[in-house]
């Protein structure tokens, strides 16, 4: 069908014809940029007062369903946006054309007739109560059949199919609530409008509850019903009116066809919170929950998914929503019992998530509800709970290791990586639930689970397979994550069982991997249990299939326990420089293994160190040695930036000084900062590094690996790290000269932090700020927009200047207009980072002014210009979320130069138009009085800032004023 012309092209007068045309384009055109114009022309049309007729042509019978669709939502788009431009003298007959053509449209086009129901909902919420004051009674009286619509409403007829009107009015009897939940409405009328429609709840459940029951209706109808109440449901209309009605639908769940759509609406009226307040309509419902039970069974048996689900659902929101109103009914304690067991047989139900059954997971959120409600009790009353629920929980705990079985090895495979990774999640919830059930079970849970694991792994009549005892280790390993075990008397045991384990298979030998990690701490103050368990974590490093599991573990156990591995550390480091060679792990992990070594290394004596740190990464400095050896070639790069992130995670863990910290009181000798291990080997590989360098100046990559390998020895050295100041600083000033980068300004800052204070390194640390402000200046002068990542951290540099060293603004080399400048700049960039890095900036510098007059006459001479940025930002400039850090900055300012401030508020705020055109002289008035008012109060200016924006955008008072 070929489009007629164009009405995309301005201006078309708006005719019913151009409409249709407009809608042909837009449905059948292939051409986008035509469509979209069309799309747009159609806005502007449904906006225009012309809608309001050419809608009702549009819905003529003849009309394609497209057309008419159109028609129905225009309709609803002038009821919903612009009622008020329709005289109140028009009502009348609106609601009568509405009504006649709902009736019309009974037979379909469906979406048709969802619409024109959703513009008569929405008239209806425009005129409740005062002008419409029992809009469901109207409706529902239309609706009768051999009745016109309404006395005289034109084209009122004899209804033709009485199911047809039937299903019209509970279409728009559905729709009338939703209306209401999605329109913006203020909050007064909402609690008007709320009560006036739960009102008239009164005539709308007696005729759905006949609509139920009766044999004459359709499953189409009854499924309509349903809906109907899920939607008053949404209302929170009493349970107390609707409980037997809610108890009609359980008899639909025995029809397949109703099945899903009765347990949707089962579960919203159980779910609703207003329930609690009628306990006897929930008391009369339980049985009614509990009378699912067999059916819940037939279908697990028989692998129903869909009806196990749907049943489990219903139980679960009968049990967690209202557990602590029926566990005080108790007259009613065995009911509320059953239902619990109920649920424990939905988590227990037979298969493996979430491949042969979907339903356990929806009931792990309930044990947490239950135990939550029967702690909260008083003393005496929770002991009475708790001699009843304590044997469910101890259940529940044998049902959830049951659950967290994996499947065989060969099942396993054959699964999606999609459901092995939803199996995994699943693991997860399953420990988060046994680590707060620990809570109720204490200590007798943890010698429950170590005896179950004593008889399998010591007896030898029983031939456990592998799943049960990664069950049960997996539960010790939940709970010992999170909860402090020390003091469990059966940890000894197991430590002693870990050992007589049989790790080929991978999942169980992840498992132990992890149990092991999580005894860590208290294998630190029992480490004569050290030599047990050690091999074990060794084994498996030499595999890649348990590279994250064992690698962590090591990790774990070599920071909590390093004063005790000295007998071990030869092993442990020979083990791992092999693994290193051959390669076994991926990258990440090799990081995680030289923290490790690094902890280790650390706790040894000081004698012993440089040696075994020699042999540790002697082979890594060759490689590396012979990679840069080479011309730069693509196929190096990983290997280099591998081999330098191993240095830098190696120097973030090795530090000797914490040692001696750790055993202060014993004597230790303390080696000179030239002595230290990691200055020895820096000093040893500064030349290969500066090759390095020279060659792959311009990758970033490359040089930051480099700079994380000098800033993680910083960091962990700090003072210590002094010899190598100076070679460094110099380094730094050229490669940065070159080819500026960001990650050698952060380590210049890093050096700022420790070194700017000491007398001995200022001149290094002076003349390594000037040449890198010097290159970076001459950036901002080129246009600093492509390298946010540079301004960024140029301004936290200058932050930590200011407040470590100000005095180095004193020197002439420093431009400090430039700076002041650059830092204007700054505050204009998109990216969040780089404009909170400016922020810290000035909130450094204003309080410097006063103390350092070139900084004092900085400000005075372009203090207004960051005035006007920062009000520019705040009135729509940069985004929303910034406004906090434009804040601190005004705070600052109005602190340190309030005078100042004041007068250049008044000359930025005085422009027409500045910073919106959607605030007054009077707004503006408010704010200056409102900011200079205040000195102190940050959340409180950052309340007068947020609020100034919001005017300037023109979203105050929007309901988009809270996002």
């Amino acid at each position: 069908m070929e489009p007629p012309d164009n009405p995309g092209e301005s201006p078309v007068e708006l005719t019913v014809e151009n409409v249709e045309s407009a809608l042909y384009q837009l449905y059948f055109d292939p051409d986008m940029e035509r469509k979209n114009m069309a799309q747009k022309w159609l806005t502007q049309a449904q906006g225009s007062a012309q809608a309001w007729q050419f809608c009702w042509a549009l819905l003529s019978p003849d009309k394609l369903p497209e057309v008419q669709f159109f028609g129905a939502s225009t309709l609803h788009t002038k009821i919903s946006r612009h009622w008020s431009d329709l005289p109140s003298d028009q009502h009348d007959t609106l609601r009568m054309q509405l009504l006649s053509h709902i009736l019309h449209f009974s037979s379909g086009p469906r979406m048709v007739l969802t619409r024109l129901c959703v513009s008569l909902a929405s008239m209806a919420l425009n005129l409740i109560p005062q002008a419409w004051s029992h809009p469901v009674a109207d409706m529902v009286r239309a609706f009768q059949p051999q009745k016109p619509a309404f006395e005289g409403s034109p084209g009122a007829e004899a209804p033709q199919d009485p199911q047809a009107h039937c299903l019209a009015l509970l279409e728009l009897l559905t729709v009338l609530p939703e209306e209401f939940q999605c329109s913006r409405l203020a909050q007064a009328r909402r609690t008007q409008l709320r009560g006036a429609l739960s009102a008239e709840w009164a005539v709308v459940c007696p005729m759905l509850r006949q609509l139920l029951q009766s044999q004459d209706s359709s499953n189409q109808v009854k499924e309509k019903v349903l809906r109907c109440l899920s939607s008053w449901v949404a209302l929170d209309v009493p349970l107390g009116e609707s409980h037997e009605l809610v108890q009609d639908c359980f008899a639909a769940l025995s029809n397949p066809e109703l099945f899903d759509t009765a347990v949707e609406t089962i579960v919203n009226a159980l779910s609703q919170p207003d329930c609690q307040r009628y306990t006897d309509a929930l008391v009369n419902l339980m049985p009614l929950v509990l009378g699912l039970h067999d059916q819940l069974k037939t279908a697990a048996q028989g692998g129903d998914m869909e009806t196990s689900h749907g049943i489990c659902r219903i139980a679960v929101a009968m049990g967690e929503t209202h557990s602590r109103v029926l566990l005080e009914q108790l007259d009613h304690w065995q009911e509320y019992l059953a239902l619990v067991n109920m649920i424990l047989y939905c988590t227990g139900i037979p298969g493996h998530y979430p491949v042969t059954e979907t339903t356990s997971s929806l009931t792990l959120t309930f044990w947490y509800s239950l135990q939550d409600d029967i702690l909260s009790f008083e003393e005496e009353k929770q002991a009475v709970y708790l001699q009843v629920y304590r044997p469910v929980y101890f259940q529940l705990v044998d049902v959830l290791l049951q659950k967290s079985h994996y499947p065989s090895q060969e099942e396993f495979t054959s699964w999606s990586s999609d459901d092995k990774e939803q199996f995994r999640i699943y693991r997860v919830d399953i420990s988060d639930t046994l680590m707060y059930v620990y809570e109720m079970l204490g200590a007798e849970l943890l010698s429950n689970l170590y005896d179950r694991l004593g008889r399998q792994l010591m007896d030898p009549q029983q031939s456990a397979i592998w799943q049960d005892t990664e069950a049960l280790l997996f539960g010790f390993q939940s709970i010992a994550e999170t909860i402090d075990v020390n003091y469990s008397d059966v940890i000894p045991g197991l430590i002693g069982l870990i050992p007589r384990i049989n790790i080929s298979n991978v999942m169980l030998a992840d498992t132990v991997m992890y149990t092991i990690g999580s005894l860590a701490e208290w294998l630190a103050d029992h480490p004569v249990m050290l030599g047990g368990i050690l091999p074990m974590v060794l084994q498996g490093l030499v595999k890649a299939e348990l590279s994250v599991s064992s690698v962590s573990t090591l990790k774990r156990i070599c920071r909590e326990c390093r004063h005790d591995l000295s007998p071990y550390a030869q092993d442990i480091l020979s083990v791992s420089q092999d693994a290193l060679i051959k390669e076994i792990h991926k990258s990440s992990q090799c990081m995680w293994l030289m923290q490790a070594l690094g902890f280790l290394l650390s706790a040894l004596p000081a004698d012993e160190i440089l040696a075994r740190l020699h042999s540790l990464i002697t082979p890594h400095i060759q490689r590396l040695d012979t990679l840069a050896q080479h011309e730069p070639d693509p196929t190096n790069k990983p290997s280099i930036v591998h081999i330098l992130g191993m240095m830098s995670s190696l120097f973030t863990t090795l530090d000797i000084n914490r040692q001696a910290d750790d055993l202060e009181g014993t004597p230790s000798p303390r080696l000179t900062p030239s002595q230290n291990p990691v200055v020895v080997v820096l000093q040893q590989v500064f030349t290969l590094i500066q090759t390095i360098l020279s060659k792959w100046l311009d990758d970033s990559e490359v040089v930051e690996a480099v700079c994380g390998v000098f800033d993680k020895s910083v960091r962990t050295l700090l003072h210590d790290f002094g010899p190598m100041v100076s070679q460094l600083s110099e380094m730094l000033g050229q490669i940065y000269s070159a080819y500026p980068q960001a990650s050698a300004l952060d380590l210049a800052r890093q050096m700022v932090h420790i070194f700017a204070g000491d007398d001995h390194h200022s001149s290094n640390i002076r003349g390594l700020s000037e040449v890198l402000t010097t290159a970076t200046l001459s950036i901002f002068q080129q246009g600093p927009r492509d390298h946010p990542d540079i301004a960024e951290s140029f301004m936290h540099l200058h932050a930590q200047i200011l407040k470590r060293k100000p005095d180095l603004y004193l020197s002439d080399q420093l431009d400090k207009k430039a700076l002041f400048y650059c830092g204007i700049l700054s505050l204009k960039f998109p990216e969040t980072p780089t404009v909170k890095a400016a922020s810290l900036f000035f909130t450094e510098l204003l309080p410097r002014c006063k103390d350092m007059p070139c900084l004092g006459e900085v400000l005075q001479r372009d203090g207004k210009l960051l005035t006007e940025t920062i009000l520019q930002a705040v009135g729509g400039g940069s985004p929303r979320s910034l406004t906090e850090h434009f804040s601190e900055v005004l705070l600052s300012l109005n602190r340190h130069c309030p005078a100042l401030l004041s007068q250049w508020l008044k000359d930025t705020l005085q422009s027409p138009g500045f910073p919106s055109a959607q605030v007054s002289t009077e707004q503006k008035h408010t704010f200056t009085q409102q900011l200079l008012r205040e000195q102190t109060n940050k959340r409180r200016v950052k309340e007068i800032v947020k609020e100034f924006s919001l005017l300037c955008r023109g979203l105050q008072g929007s309901g988009y004023s809270e996002y």
